[in-house]
């Protein structure tokens, strides 16, 4: 029996679209399809890394960097926005190819715009609902709306009811676009171990503001007492490893090493990104976040995490060692009981 192709698409923006897809892959290849991976930079890497043995097509890439202040984080996606316009074209013309040249069941694009066709059924991933910009949420949630209606259903990776992980971003007052809550999607599984790091750092997301982080934080726990791992979130060819004192420090981790890694730490700090608040709820851990300055969803997901008791947050210039002394007055991040039912979802196919 020849198995259906489903083009799956991750957008390469930091690391969570190429992660969150993991799940999503892995459960294709159960349920008898054949996943094409298609991305770019180290999201199409890190997927590389994770799937050797399936089919991969690069796209062309959106070349979206971050403002060195975040007060300029708006500004310079405007600025962008010719260059990403340009990139969402070539995306298409892209998608319209690799239909013509294989033989395409299904798309699946986790926030590639371009990525969706007529001829097959076209899924589109997201947890932004509501895309927050200050001011200007109301044009940026109908734009990203509009492009949303090009594909056949959307799949939010959230629950539906209260309590959930993405609030007011995955839960709009209404939504016209047919859309499937889909549960919180991680490629990770909560396993009892005994806690051998005190701190695990994890950095990722686009320049600047990736390094900024990395360097604040490496100058930052040079005086902390306990074990840290810092995971720097930079795909590279080969995995290294360096000791600095207390701290060990990795260019990046393959999925099982990163479980592993989680699992056995007190306590991790990271970016509030929506696939890293899915992760660390599946594996019920306590966390501090800096939100990427200036971008509005994890500034968001931050304060209302905050808010909640549940994960304490500040600004990445703020952060100072004593920031982590009252974290076990937040009660950190839990997991839903919630099966995703993917035999249903890929009905569509």
């Amino acid at each position: 029996m020849v198995k259906k192709k489903i083009l799956i698409a991750p957008l390469n923006w930091g690391l969570g679209h190429a992660t969150r897809s993991i799940p999503i892959i892995k459960a294709l290849i159960e349920n008898n399809f054949q996943p094409i991976i298609a991305s770019d930079g180290v999201a199409l890497n890190l997927l590389q890394k994770e799937f050797p043995e399936l089919p991969f097509i690069e796209l062309p890439a959106y070349n979206v960097t971050y403002a060195k202040k975040g007060k300029y984080f708006k500004l310079k996606l405007l600025k962008d926005s010719p260059k990403l316009l340009k990139a969402i074209k070539a995306e298409k013309k892209a998608t319209k190819q690799i239909l013509e040249n294989e033989n395409i069941s299904g798309i699946i694009s986790d926030n590639r715009l371009g990525v969706h066709s007529k001829k097959v059924p076209s899924i589109f991933v997201t947890h932004q609902l509501n895309v927050l910009s200050g001011k200007t949420t109301w044009l940026s949630t109908k734009m990203h709306s509009r492009i949303i209606k090009k594909f056949n259903t959307c799949w939010v990776p959230d629950v539906k009811q209260e309590p959930n992980l993405s609030g007011k971003l995955g839960h709009p007052d209404y939504f016209e676009i047919p859309t499937e809550y889909i549960g919180p999607l991680s490629r990770f599984e909560n396993k009892q171990v005994t806690i051998s790091n005190d701190i695990l750092v994890l950095i990722s997301g686009p320049e600047p503001q990736r390094t900024l982080l990395q360097e604040k934080l490496l100058k930052t726990l040079k005086t902390y007492q306990g074990k840290v791992i810092l995971v720097k979130g930079i795909m590279e060819q080969e995995q290294t490893k360096q000791v600095l004192g207390n701290m060990t420090i990795y260019n990046f981790m393959t999925s099982e090493l990163l479980e592993k890694t989680i699992n056995e730490s007190n306590l991790v700090i990271s970016r509030s990104g929506y696939t890293t608040v899915m992760d660390l709820a599946k594996l019920n851990k306590k966390a501090f976040f800096i939100p990427t300055p200036g971008q509005f969803e994890q500034e968001y997901l931050a304060k209302r995490l905050n808010e909640k008791n549940l994960v304490p947050s500040c600004n990445q210039d703020d952060f100072t060692l004593d920031k982590l002394d009252n974290i076990d007055s937040f009660k950190g991040l839990k997991s839903f009981e919630f099966e995703v039912d993917f035999k249903k979802l890929f009905s569509l196919f």
